[in-house]
């Protein structure tokens, strides 16, 4: 299914401009957010907890720094950018009361509004503008002069032209530099999701650590393992991002092309495609969503077990060990 980017022309900078903007939450996607938002001529404040540390950093940079309810009632554009888990709270307490009849709710994931977490009136907009990368590489890209794709999408249209501010907005960022790509909450959401979980960190994560175990109970030294399946895996990375699985294959040996097509197959099997099914159906259907909730309800017990599981494999304190020797990696 083919999608609909756009790109700078079809954007109008004053909707944004003429806009009172609130960025709740100054963590990595607020950061930028805001920076970008307020070097594209907008009229920006941050709103942030009593006491919380990130205030001098965002007063530093510029910005007008209030508490969550201030800024909701000062702005007519409210961008949400805290944690997914504490989002329908600071929704709740601090942006609901402080609503009027065509303002503008956005989002940077979908999360809540797709899984009804957060129900917004029907009398405001509600929209979603993603950046497709962290943050800081969203403000870095924005000061370079270039710019992070973004998705942009429209939940509820109160006003007639939501879908104008989410362009508009997407401008302010830098995302129409590349471009904007026309989505929709569910499908950033689950789409989202399952990259998060099947590819990018649980997948990957799981396959570093099954080649580093699977090395060293053969006898092989934690260093060299290390190497193999950790130390190398963004050198690969890289390349497929700048050109190309085919330009990562020119780069390589024949001999890693050929293991690549041989042994690949084995590693993602039907096995592993079945349970990347699973894991996109529990996306589907909402029961990954609301297992994640009861946890962050327990206090994150299981996540922070898991956490500090991963924290304490002899891949980390291999990796940090190694990682010392390298004079140009910013500690």
């Amino acid at each position: 299914m083919a999608v609909t980017i756009y790109h700078e022309q079809d954007c109008d900078p004053s909707i944004i401009q003429g806009k009172k903007v609130a960025i709740i939450g100054y963590g990595s996607q607020g950061h930028a957010h805001a920076l970008n938002l307020m070097d594209s001529g907008c009229d920006v404040r941050v709103g942030l907890r009593e006491g919380s540390s990130s205030a001098d950093k965002a007063r530093e940079a510029g910005l007008k720094v209030t508490d969550m309810a201030t800024a909701a009632k000062e702005a007519n554009v409210i961008m949400i950018l805290t944690p997914d888990e504490t989002q329908p709270a600071v929704y709740k307490e601090f942006v609901e009361p402080n609503l009027e009849a065509g303002d503008t709710l956005c989002f940077a994931h979908g999360f809540n509004i797709h899984y009804g977490y957060i129900k917004a009136p029907e009398d405001v907009n509600v929209i979603m503008i993603a950046p497709k990368g962290p943050g800081h590489i969203v403000r870095r890209q924005y000061t370079e002069g270039s710019g992070v794709p973004d998705l942009a999408c429209v939940y509820q249209d109160a006003t007639g032209d939501a879908w104008d501010i989410a362009l508009s907005y997407a401008w302010g960022l830098g995302g129409a530099r590349s471009g904007i790509i026309k989505s929709t909450f569910k499908d950033e959401t689950e789409e989202d999701l399952f990259g998060e979980q099947a590819v990018l960190c649980g997948g990957l994560v799981e396959m570093i650590k099954a080649g580093f175990e699977t090395l060293t109970e053969a006898g092989y030294p934690e260093e060299l393992a290390y190497f193999e399946v950790y130390h190398e895996m963004k050198m690969i990375v890289d390349l497929m991002y700048e050109s190309g699985i085919h330009f990562m294959n020119y780069s390589i040996s024949n001999t890693a092309e050929y293991g690549e097509y041989y042994a690949g197959p084995k590693v993602i099997n039907d096995e592993s495609r079945r349970a990347m099914k699973e894991i996109l159906a529990r996306i589907q259907d909402g029961s990954f969503a609301q297992e994640f909730v009861d946890d962050c309800n327990d206090g994150h017990k299981w996540l922070l077990e898991q956490r500090e599981a991963i924290n304490e494999h002899p891949i980390e304190k291999t990796g940090e060990k190694i990682r010392s020797m390298f004079s140009w990696i910013k500690k």
